[in-house]
């Protein structure tokens, strides 16, 4: 496509924000009350002074994680602990040590903040074959700790469903198994492996608890749970149903034009959680939601320029592109599925991406929704054309005036 630069503003469509009616439970002091819960579980009782304790951090942009992390290191050492952080998180952050300090720096968590020593590793063992012939891999600084504290949010996968996805048991089989474990399960399917290679490679640890966090609608922690390793499963699944009624997606089941600001490793282990811009995106099958083009802009900094999840955009631009660390990306998708690290169409900036889309359609008409990412979606943009649909619904509030699409002086969205 030849980019001319003559754009006609009067050719784009004018946007309306909108407003998703949310539930907004939450806990007010998510440490405080982890600590609390911990206390009450009685858990702590089993370290022996001076015990190093692994704490496990992964790799996901968790609300105040950085404060919860300090909470529990602080109240280890209260009770004689020497508490030390591992970084969990498979094969993100390139499977490197720097890769995966910067990850963890990046959310708030290095030495300087927390206090403690805050190690990563390369180093995976095989510690033992499932029953079904899969290889369990575990870090080594986790099987050398005296004991190990587990904490991870559960969440719907962006890659398979089952009674257990994202949570505990998935930071114990993918995240402490390194890129070695995080290369084995998705080989052998994850949805089919993660149970039964926690369940082994728990059996090498002295897991003492994990610490199980669920999220509100806006990404705030509403629920914290303490549960010993024979109770992850259980935890796992039940902080996953309530996820599914909890976590907002795009409020329409049917537009043209997806526009996503941002993308990242903070943000989902997919760049884009697929559950918001459409599972059929990767794996095929029904489009839910049905729109034909997806445009993303830009790259979180937190990301370290992995783009995994790249592939599910149809148009990009050369900003975005500038920014991607071909090793960590490609390391991430071989590891899961190729696809996810395919670089779309590439354009000079969103204004040209916005053009192209908008060859095959009427701006007076054409359906475009607009998101920040897909982790933050209590508010949103959307066309003109949508707005009468909108304004009859009671879960969205119309938010202002339509609006002429906005690009900077080089071209991108704001």
């Amino acid at each position: 496509m030849t980019l001319t630069g003559n754009y006609n503003m009067s050719a784009f469509p004018r946007m309306i924000k909108v407003r998703q009616v949310l539930n907004s439970e939450r806990l007010d002091n998510p440490a405080e009350a982890l600590a609390e819960r911990l206390i009450e579980s009685g858990y702590l009782s089993s370290i022996k002074p001076g015990a190093r304790v692994a704490v496990t951090a992964g790799s996901r942009g968790i609300h105040g994680i950085d404060h919860l992390m300090k909470a529990l290191v602080s109240l280890l050492r209260e009770h004689g602990a020497q508490p030390f952080i591992v970084a969990t998180m498979g094969s993100h952050g390139g499977g490197t040590v720097s890769g995966q300090l910067e990850m963890l720096e990046s959310l708030g968590i290095d030495e300087s903040t927390m206090g403690v020593s805050v190690q990563a590793s390369e180093n995976a063992e095989q510690v033992a074959v499932t029953e079904s012939g899969v290889p369990v891999f575990v870090d080594r600084l986790a099987i050398d700790a005296d004991a190990v504290i587990v904490m991870n949010r559960i969440k719907i996968h962006t890659a398979y469903h089952g009674a257990v996805e994202s949570g505990l048991s998935k930071m114990v089989a993918v995240g402490l198994g390194k890129k070695e474990g995080a290369e084995t399960c998705h080989r052998y399917g994850l949805g089919d492996v993660i149970v039964d290679c926690f369940r082994e490679a728990q059996k090498q640890l002295n897991i003492i608890c994990g610490i199980a966090l669920l999220e509100n609608a806006n990404d705030e922690i509403l629920d914290i749970a303490v549960a010993a390793p024979n109770e992850f499963e259980r935890i796992d699944s039940e902080f996953l149903e309530r996820s599914r009624y909890i976590v907002p997606g795009i409020p329409l089941n049917e537009f043209d034009i997806l526009i996503v600001d941002e993308m990242g490793k903070n943000i989902s282990g997919t760049g884009m959680d697929t559950n918001v811009v459409g599972f059929w995106r990767r794996f095929g099958g029904e489009k839910k939601p049905d729109y034909s083009t997806l445009i993303v802009s830009s790259l979180t900094a937190e990301s370290h320029g992995n783009a995994m999840g790249i592939g599910l955009a149809d148009l990009t631009n050369r900003r975005l592109t500038g920014m991607i660390n071909y090793d960590a990306t490609y390391a991430n998708a071989m590891t899961s599925q190729w696809s996810m690290g395919r670089i779309p169409i590439t354009l000079e900036n969103d204004r040209a991406c916005v053009e192209a889309a908008l060859t095959k359609y009427d701006p007076e008409t054409v359906r475009i929704v607009r998101i920040k990412n897909t982790l933050e979606l209590a508010e949103l943009a959307v066309s003109e054309a949508l707005a009468d649909e909108l304004s009859e619904r009671n879960d969205l509030e119309i938010a202002g005036a339509a609006l002429p699409m906005a690009f900077d002086d080089d071209g991108f969205l704001v």
